[in-house]
């Protein structure tokens, strides 16, 4: 499993760490993520817009502010998240533990 912690992902604060679930290879040119990401308090993930694809993020673990296309609302363990194409979205760990999250994009 390839991991990579990215430092201002998409203009946010701190880093991200991503768990790379699926390789290239496996993803088969039919999505282009499928891994478990992790945010540190304090951290973020900066807003972004999706062109050519859809993300969904399914929550694990931890608590923070989701940017749904400007709409914001608190998420947690359970919650799912769905950007379609065309849309953006971001996420700020708001808690004090780390905020985890399964994390799907799609191509098409």
């Amino acid at each position: 499993m390839k991991v990579e912690r990215v430092e201002n992902m998409c203009g946010g604060k701190g880093h991200v760490i991503i768990k790379h679930i699926l390789g290239e290879k496996e993803l088969n040119g039919k999505c282009g993520l499928y891994a478990e990401v992790v945010i540190e308090p304090g951290c973020s993930l900066g807003y972004h817009e999706h062109h050519g694809e859809s993300e969904t993020y399914y929550i694990l673990s931890g608590e923070g502010e989701y940017d749904d296309n400007g709409t914001k609302r608190m998420v947690k363990a359970g919650d799912i998240t769905y950007t379609p194409d065309g849309r953006g979205h971001g996420l700020i760990n708001t808690g004090d533990t780390d905020l985890v999250f399964m994390a799907l994009i799609i191509l098409g």
